[in-house]
C-alpha cells in the first residue's frame, strides 16, 4: 500500500454522539490519499464500540488504558505512527466538509513556504443546527484576514487564539520542527502550538467554511467558558508568553511589536527588556503586565544584564519596584483575604 499523503488523526472521548459524524466527514473527503488515526481517551460510553465497527482499512484504531487528553493521543500519532507527509487535526464532535483536504492541498501545492493551512469555520449547536448568539465569544472569531506571521504572533500576544484547531494541515517536519504539544496544557495547548509554529514558519486560512465547529450545551467543551476553564486560560496564557523570549533579533522584535523602536540601542539593545516593557505599555491583560514583571526582575536579577540595562535604559533596581507598586496584578479579594489569614498566622504565634 502507498504511503498516504496526509494523516489525520481524530482524537475521541465520550462523544458517542457525534463521533460517526466525525469519521463519516473524513472518509467521505475528496482527497481520498490519507490515513486515519482514531486515538480513543478511555471513553466511558459507546465510543470505542462504535470505532471498531469501521472496517475501512485507512482507519488505524488505539484506545488508552486511562484518560490522558487528547493532546497525547496527537503526540503518539505524529511521533510514532504517521506515515504522511501533512498532519490534519480532527476532533470527535465536529465535521468536514467533503473538500477540506483537497482545497488545503492545493493551496499547500501552491505556496511552498507555508508551514501550515487553516480555515475558516461555521458553527453548529449540539443538534447539528447553525449556533445563533451574536455575543458568543466564538461568533466570527474564525473570520481572519491573512496576515504575515510577524501580525499573527502580534495578534495572539495582545488578543489570543483565533485558529480553528480541528481545521489545521500542518507539514510534518514543522511539527518535528516546533516540537510536541505540551502536556499539562487543558486549554491552550493548541495555541501554545501556533505560537511557536509562527516563530518560524507562515501560515495560511482559507476563508471558506470548511468546518463545522460544534459548541455543545452548558459549555462543555474543552475551551468551553466554565469557570475553572477561565481559571486555568489565565495561568496557561501567562506562561505562554514565554515563547516570545525564542524571538532571535531586535529586528524580528520590532517587525512584531513596532512598539519595541523606542528600545532600539543597535548592539546594546536587550530583547528581553524591550519585550517587558511593551508588555507593560501595551497592558491588554492582567496576565501580561505579570509577564512584563516577572521578566524584568529577572533580569536585575542578572548583576551583568542589570548593569547594561542601567547604563543604556536608565533603568535599575528602584526601577522595578516602583512599576510592580503601578501594575495591580492580582485580585484585590485575594489579597484581603491572605492578609487577614497572615493577620490570624501572626496573632496565634503570639499566644
Amino acid at each position: 500500500m502507498p504511503s498516504p499523503k496526509i494523516t489525520v488523526s481524530l482524537t475521541s472521548f465520550n462523544h458517542e454522539k457525534y463521533l460517526a459524524e466525525a469519521i463519516d466527514s473524513v472518509l467521505n473527503q475528496t482527497f481520498a490519499g490519507f490515513e486515519l488515526i482514531i486515538w480513543d481517551d478511555a471513553s466511558l460510553d459507546g465510543s470505542w464500540q462504535l470505532i471498531q465497527r469501521y472496517a475501512d482499512p485507512r482507519i488505524k484504531a488505539f484506545r488508552n488504558d486511562e484518560q490522558r487528553r487528547g493532546g497525547y493521543g496527537i503526540n503518539k500519532t505524529i511521533s510514532e505512527i504517521a506515515r504522511g507527509e501533512y498532519i490534519a487535526i480532527h476532533h470527535s464532535d465536529d465535521v468536514w466538509e467533503p473538500e477540506k483536504l483537497e482545497k488545503q492541498l492545493f493551496f499547500f501545492a501552491h505556496n511552498v513556504a507555508v508551514g501550515a493551512v487553516f480555515t475558516n469555520a461555521s458553527l453548529i449547536d449540539h443538534r447539528g443546527l447553525p449556533f445563533r448568539n451574536s455575543r458568543h465569544p466564538y461568533e466570527g472569531l474564525f473570520d481572519q484576514p491573512n496576515r504575515p506571521r510577524h501580525a499573527w504572533l502580534n495578534r495572539f500576544f495582545f488578543q489570543g487564539n483565533a485558529l480553528c484547531h480541528p481545521s489545521a494541515l500542518v507539514r510534518k517536519k514543522v511539527y518535528s520542527e516546533c516540537g510536541s504539544y505540551r502536556l499539562g496544557l487543558g486549554q491552550l495547548g493548541d495555541f501554545d502550538m501556533w505560537i511557536r509554529l509562527c516563530l518560524n514558519h507562515e501560515i495560511h486560512v482559507l476563508p471558506e467554511k470548511l468546518v463545522r465547529f460544534r459548541l455543545l450545551e452548558k459549555e462543555r467543551n474543552m475551551s468551553g467558558r466554565r469557570p475553572e476553564a477561565r481559571i486555568r486560560l489565565r495561568f496557561e496564557y501567562f506562561k505562554l508568553l514565554q515563547n516570545y523570549r525564542r524571538i532571535g533579533t531586535f529586528e524580528e522584535l520590532k517587525s512584531i511589536f513596532p512598539g519595541a523602536e523606542k528600545y532600539d540601542r543597535g548592539k546594546d539593545s536587550d530583547i528581553d527588556f524591550a519585550l517587558a516593557m511593551v508588555a507593560l505599555e501595551e497592558r491588554p491583560f492582567v496576565f501580561t503586565e505579570l509577564f512584563g514583571l516577572d521578566l524584568l526582575l529577572e533580569l536585575i536579577w542578572d548583576p551583568i544584564r542589570a548593569e547594561r540595562i542601567k547604563r543604556f535604559y536608565g533603568f535599575d533596581y528602584k526601577s522595578i519596584i516602583r512599576l510592580t507598586g503601578e501594575h495591580d496584578v492580582f485580585p484585590r479579594k485575594r489579597i484581603s483575604s491572605l492578609s487577614r489569614w497572615v493577620g490570624k498566622l501572626k496573632a496565634m504565634s503570639a499566644k
